[in-house]
């Protein structure tokens, strides 16, 4: 059995490898082609959940699972907060054949899932981006953002204003563009035209008032029920589109709060990312609408980034 750890992971999988091997996950995510299971979600303690996700790319395709744990407190100690493997089967002779480090496949094919929705939502000439949060899901989605849409500045916000500033530091050297620090949420997103929400709040962050019109937003950060990191009004003002409808109905922790007001119903989520990827749905529909795509993350795209690291001995190496 091969193992591909972390290293290996992140010098292969890169952005320009990544981002078309979701957008085709996702699109056959959505054409019924691929097989998975909910993922069952464990809260362990506060702040700390085990998930398992399994599923297959189709019919006659590799087959595996994710163990994922997510340990909040792990930014503080300077370690990822998502830890675990992904393990992929051959689907001729249902013999298991590689284990990779899913904590760095998971922070890659996050942020290019986010990518693809930004190029497939946000207005062409969006060129500012807002990023509340400054751990490791915030730098990878400012490295594959620039990937779709040629940015011209980036604003962080941070509970810590110091943990804030060191990184906008660190990413202006490394993407050699304006990246500045803001000292609260409505100020970080005043001028942005694109933003990413990638916290662990527990309760709204961001308000729907804050967000101009012709926004779109990527909400990333609450992966189960619970957590909202977006007020109800801007869930209610945004044309809501989701990675898995299945998902969102079920653990999108902003959809479910706003239609437990009784604000909105099941068909406030309009399409998934993948019908509107294969142009079955249409996406943004006009320059001033807000565009929202919730991010939970579906093992379609995790089996997919890694059968490519497995199979392609031709992907950088």
């Amino acid at each position: 059995m091969r193992l591909i750890d972390r290293e290996e992971v992140a010098r292969r999988l890169t952005y320009e490898v990544c981002i078309p091997i979701v957008r085709d996950a996702m699109i056959a995510f959505s054409r019924g082609e691929t097989k998975q299971l909910l993922r069952s979600m464990i809260s362990l303690s506060e702040g700390r959940l085990f998930g398992i996700m399994p599923g297959a790319m189709g019919a006659h395709a590799p087959f595996g699972a994710k163990l994922i744990s997510v340990f909040h407190e792990n930014f503080s100690r300077g370690i990822q907060s998502h830890q675990g493997l992904v393990i992929l089967f051959d689907p001729e002779t249902g013999t298991p054949v590689c284990v990779l480090h899913a904590g760095e496949i998971t922070a890659i094919r996050t942020a290019a899932a986010s990518a693809v929705a930004t190029d497939a939502l946000a207005r062409k000439d969006a060129r500012r981006l807002a990023l509340l949060g400054y751990g490791e899901q915030a730098a990878t989605h400012a490295r594959a953002i620039g990937k779709v849409r040629d940015l011209e500045s980036i604003v962080v916000w941070g509970r810590s204003p110091e943990r804030a500033q060191d990184f906008a530091e660190r990413m202006q050297a490394e993407l050699g563009l304006p990246v500045s620090s803001a000292g609260a949420v409505r100020e970080a997103v005043a001028n942005a035209d694109i933003i990413c929400t990638l916290t662990s709040a527990v309760e709204p962050i961001l308000k729907g008032d804050w967000v101009r019109p012709g926004t779109h937003l990527n909400l990333v950060g609450s992966s189960h029920a619970g957590p909202s990191e977006v007020d109800n009004d801007l869930v209610v003002r945004s044309r809501f589109i989701a990675d898995s409808r299945e998902g969102v109905l079920n653990q999108g922790g902003e959809f479910l709060r706003a239609k437990a007001a009784g604000l909105i119903d099941d068909k406030h989520i309009v399409a998934e990312i993948g019908q509107v990827l294969a142009g079955t749905i249409e996406g943004r529909r006009s320059p001033q609408e807000i565009t929202v795509y919730k991010s939970l993350g579906h093992v379609v795209q995790d089996l997919a980034s890694a059968w490519a690291l497995y199979s392609k001995p031709d992907l950088p190496a």
